[in-house]
């Protein structure tokens, strides 16, 4: 059979029947209207994709801008100022490199509300989050603090600079003068005196935003005051036969020479000893009180200041240092007579009392020998000489 049983007898094929793909050409004969259409769609799907794209990526990079990778940098003083606005905050966080795009953050601000801002300096750190960063700026400066440690032995003109490399807003010509004024009150210190050298405590401190450097010298200033009290000072003073200052003095003298906490007692020890003998103490700490750090030794040793305890009997005028609580309890309670069999007991003459008179380093970690003859001394100072511990 040629025909299809399925269709009737009248059936016949046209170009519709069994189509299983339609063909391009096959649209040729599509009115022109719908084929119009089909551009017009393509083209807005087109217009549709890109844009979702474009918008994509817009996301993405503003979320990169508002939350930078990696860990935040270490933070840096910012102030604020009377009549700042967001917009002048902003554009003052990019130049400064704590944000990279003034504008986005402008717009977040936006979208969180408005921030008051508080006149005073804050601590923001570089390439933060946003979201901290206005969280700090929203916090008044009387109520952000940042830690500052001042290390025994600092001297008023280094607490001066670390506490501007800390507080950048903080200048240290100010720090020193208010340490050097009468206008802050110390119990410790003698009418004739103006400096506070010596009556700074030094400590970690927690510094605010709103600070002043005369305040913190105020604070510093209180601490030794308190310490003062801890330890007595005025009683251990007096049973010593000296006055709280001049125990400051020592101990302020006792913090520089002294590198090891065994040497502490030992070295203040050496000072009473000399005193009592009328014997010059010859620190070198002292004598570098005050120099050019660029002068040689043997220059410093011959230039005539009060502080020069190689040409000046006695204690030099004022503490050359901050001590802090170790140092004055050392100066306190001296170390006393040594044992018999302390290398400065050994060999003595008859009738030679071993007690402590000199002292030189005698080892890589600062601690020192003791002596109780010259002659002991300079074969101590040899034997440091030879171990490469001194010139």
């Amino acid at each position: 059979m040629t025909g299809d049983p399925l269709l009737p007898n009248n059936w016949h094929d046209d170009p519709w029947d069994r189509v299983s793909a339609v063909s391009d050409d096959s649209l040729e004969s599509i009115p022109p209207e719908l084929r119009q259409l089909r551009g017009v769609t393509r083209t807005v799907a087109i217009v549709v994709a890109a844009s979702l794209l474009l918008l994509g990526c817009i996301g993405w990079w503003t979320a990169r801008v508002l939350n930078p990778s990696g860990a935040p940098g270490v933070a840096v003083n910012f102030t604020v100022n009377d009549g700042d606005t967001i917009s002048s905050v902003a554009s003052r966080l990019e130049n400064a490199g704590i944000i990279s795009n003034a504008t986005i953050f402008r717009w977040y601000v936006s979208t969180k509300g408005s921030v008051a801002l508080t006149p005073g300096y804050y601590a923001l750190k570089p390439k933060d989050n946003a979201g901290s960063i206005i969280e700090a700026l929203s916090t008044p400066p009387a109520q952000t603090f940042i830690s500052v440690t001042f290390p025994e032995g600092m001297t008023v003109a280094q607490m001066a600079q670390r506490l501007s490399e800390k507080m950048t807003f903080m200048k240290p010509e100010d720090f020193a003068a208010a340490a050097n004024s009468p206008d802050i009150a110390s119990k410790l210190r003698p009418k004739s005196e103006t400096s506070l050298e010596g009556l700074l405590f030094p400590d970690t401190y927690q510094i605010s935003g709103d600070d002043t450097e005369s305040r913190v010298v105020a604070r510093l200033a209180s601490m030794m005051e308190r310490v003062s009290r801890q330890v007595d000072l005025t009683a251990g003073a007096k049973a010593r036969g000296f006055r709280p200052y001049e125990i400051l003095i020592i101990a302020s003298l006792i913090e520089r020479e002294a590198k090891v906490a065994t040497d502490r007692s030992k070295i203040a020890q050496v000072i009473y000893n000399r005193l009592s003998k009328k014997m010059k103490l010859e620190i070198d700490a002292s004598v570098k009180y005050g120099q050019d750090p660029a002068m040689t030794w043997t220059d410093m040793k011959a230039t005539d200041t009060p502080y020069n305890t190689y040409l000046h009997a006695g204690l030099p005028p004022t503490p050359i240092a901050n001590p802090g609580k170790a140092s004055i309890q050392a100066a306190l309670a001296p170390f006393g007579t040594p044992h018999s069999t302390d290398v400065a007991c050994i060999g003595l003459a008859v009738g030679v009392k071993c007690e402590y008179l000199y002292y030189v380093l005698a080892d890589a970690a600062g601690g020192h020998v003791f002596a109780t003859t010259y002659e002991q001394h300079l074969l101590n100072v040899e034997k440091a000489k030879v171990a490469g511990l001194l010139p």
